[in-house]
């Protein structure tokens, strides 16, 4: 079981600030992926995506990071600075988990804040030997956090699924976290020409 100190604790409400701080318009739910793998130099590779689905009474598409810039008319460059913040502090949370934890650490995680909640899913997934790709794993994410159905997909990404639902399974360990947003005093925008908004409900 993992060791959620206070000071783990402390770590992800930053992660929730730095998350709500990035998104410039009133959201719902966000789904966020990341991993870390240690390469034989001892050097930290790996990527970070998440998206949003914005507030609306009808069902919305959701939103990519990356796509932020674009869609707000916002710095590229400024905005990819707060997406490397991000993962750095991912990657430091991972450090501490490192530290506290006897024997491997995890390779990778999903970070969900819907409903004033905050899931976190932990996996232990050898990724350097994984018979996936990191387009692959993107693909089957999607369509297992966003909703994604077939009929959205490519003819390719369904060529991916099918492989993911009909290869072996990959059993690795994984772990959960399920608390409450308490943060105040957080606006859902960057500081950047982009209207001010409220916290997300």
């Amino acid at each position: 079981m993992l060791k959620h100190t206070q000071k783990i604790k402390e770590m992800y409400e930053d992660i929730q600030k730095t998350i709500f701080h990035m998104v410039p318009e009133k959201w719902e739910s966000l789904y966020l992926y990341a991993s870390v793998v240690e390469e034989e130099d001892g050097k930290e590779a790996g990527e970070l995506y998440f998206y949003y689905v914005p507030k609306g009474i009808l069902r919305k598409k959701p939103v990519n990071v990356y796509e932020i810039p674009s869609k707000f008319n916002i710095d590229e460059k400024e905005y990819m600075n707060l997406v490397e913040n991000l993962y750095n502090k991912i990657k430091l949370l991972r450090k501490e988990f490192k530290r506290l934890e006897l024997g491997k650490t995890w390779s990778n995680v999903t970070i969900i804040i819907h409903n004033l909640r905050f899931l976190v899913e932990y996996d232990y997934e050898n990724l350097a030997q994984s018979p996936l790709s990191s387009y692959e794993r993107h693909v089957i994410w999607r369509c297992k956090y966003l909703g994604i159905t077939l009929e959205q997909l490519s003819k390719q990404e369904k060529e991916i699924l099918n492989k993911y639902a009909t290869g072996p399974k990959i059993l690795t360990r994984k772990e959960r976290y399920d608390a409450g947003i308490y943060i105040q005093d957080i606006q859902n925008t960057v500081d950047y020409e982009t209207e001010k908004t409220e916290n997300p409900k």
